[in-house]
């Protein structure tokens, strides 16, 4: 999420934890201070918090790469419990010493793997290179546009969990209560990241049409937030999930 008023409606749902990013409408990039120290302040989630220098793919120059490094650096100071972090080699593999670096730089800080993993040469041998660096969390599609049409690759992945230690499976993109009951009747996923969006539309009354900020098919006055009653029935369904299952 990359306001304060989604954080708060994702608290209200029933979320567990908030990863923390701007400009969600393109994926995400990295979030600033001032935005996480607010959200820190109003809501008690744990947050990690998505750190990408721009828009595109995951081969960084070494200038990008020593901006996301001082962010690692910055956002363990201001306390947040984890980074969304993944860099990539120009042949789709995993960047080793760069994520090395930046693992290094978080400390004590949890690490996920972003979804720099979806678009990696090989996924099973990246996922074993994110065990060995003790990262915590992967965050995938099954390497697909959404996570239904890449449900075979995380049910691969996700056989994969079964030691202590192994990198968890998080599965995201178009990802919804509906989906999510979909995904618990066939695969043994429990973790999921959602944006749980609607469109708001602006309170501005004068608008001047025509006018782009930035990319000319968006809407200037629609704002993307996060729908508590979402993230609440998202809920459920892991919970009614897991004691069907005890």
């Amino acid at each position: 999420m990359d306001s304060v008023e989604s954080a708060l409606a994702a608290a209200e749902g029933g979320a567990d934890r908030l990863e923390l990013c701007a400009a969600l409408v393109i994926g995400g990039i990295s979030p600033g201070l001032a935005l996480f120290e607010q959200v820190r302040a109003c809501c008690d989630l744990p947050v990690r918090v998505l750190l990408r220098p721009r828009f595109g793919d995951f081969l960084y120059t070494a200038y990008e790469f020593q901006i996301l490094k001082r962010e690692v650096a910055l956002f363990r100071e201001a306390g947040a419990e984890g980074v969304v972090i993944g860099c990539l080699q120009a042949d789709g593999s995993l960047h080793m010493e760069q994520m090395r670096e930046l693992i290094e730089e978080a400390g004590d800080m949890k690490v996920t793997l972003h979804r720099a993993f979806d678009v990696c040469a090989d996924p099973i041998r990246t996922y074993e290179q994110a065990r060995e660096l003790g990262i915590d969390t992967i965050l995938t599609s099954g390497q697909k546009k959404e996570c239904l049409m890449g449900m075979p690759l995380l049910k691969q992945l996700s056989a994969l969990q079964g030691e202590a230690g192994t990198p968890r499976i998080m599965a995201g993109a178009g990802v919804t209560p509906d989906v999510i009951r979909q995904f618990c009747a066939q695969t043994d996923i429990t973790s999921y990241h959602l944006s749980a969006k609607k469109v708001v539309d602006s309170g501005m009354h004068y608008r001047k049409e025509d006018v782009p900020m930035g990319l000319p098919v968006m809407d200037e006055y629609s704002i993307f937030r996060s729908d508590n009653q979402i993230v609440a029935e998202a809920r459920r369904a892991i919970q009614e999930h897991i004691a069907g299952a005890k």
